[in-house]
């Protein structure tokens, strides 16, 4: 079966960018994985019935351990990738977000390591470059500039 035989289907996922405003400057957290090394930025798919916002909200909560508040909408990006005999065609909107509390101890099993980074700090660690220009999009939306 060649690439153009496989079906293909569409994905859509949400997820966010969060901040926080520490003493030595804006901070983000970022999620990895120790067995394939991949940093990236909370996201998932919606529940039935839930909206866009809603799905970034529960799932950063649960991939990060903390409460959010949406700030503003940053973006979407899109990308494609196969699986198991089928191409994905997947759009991932993304919200700037508020820590307003808990603790990214409080992390779900999807992630191995949540942690809090300066944003130049993140923008070096991040395997996505998509992702990356979502949180230098952030940056310029808290007026931090870059």
């Amino acid at each position: 079966m060649t690439i153009r035989e496989r079906s293909v289907e569409t994905a859509v996922s949400a997820g966010g960018v969060v901040y926080r405003r520490a003493d030595k400057g804006l901070e983000v957290v970022v999620c990895g994985r120790d067995a394939d090394g991949v940093w990236g930025l909370p996201k998932g798919t919606p529940d039935k019935g839930e909206s866009l916002e809603q799905t970034a909200v529960r799932e950063v909560t649960e991939e990060t351990g903390l409460r959010v508040r949406v700030m503003g909408k940053i973006g979407v990006i899109e990308y494609w990738f196969a699986r198991e005999r089928v191409r994905y065609h997947k759009w991932v909107h993304y919200y700037l977000m508020e820590a307003t509390g808990g603790d990214t101890a409080e992390h779900d099993v999807e992630y191995d390591r949540v942690e809090w980074l300066p944003v130049e700090a993140a923008l070096k660690k991040l395997t996505f470059k998509n992702e990356l220009e979502m949180v230098r999009k952030a940056r310029e939306m808290l007026g931090e500039g870059g």
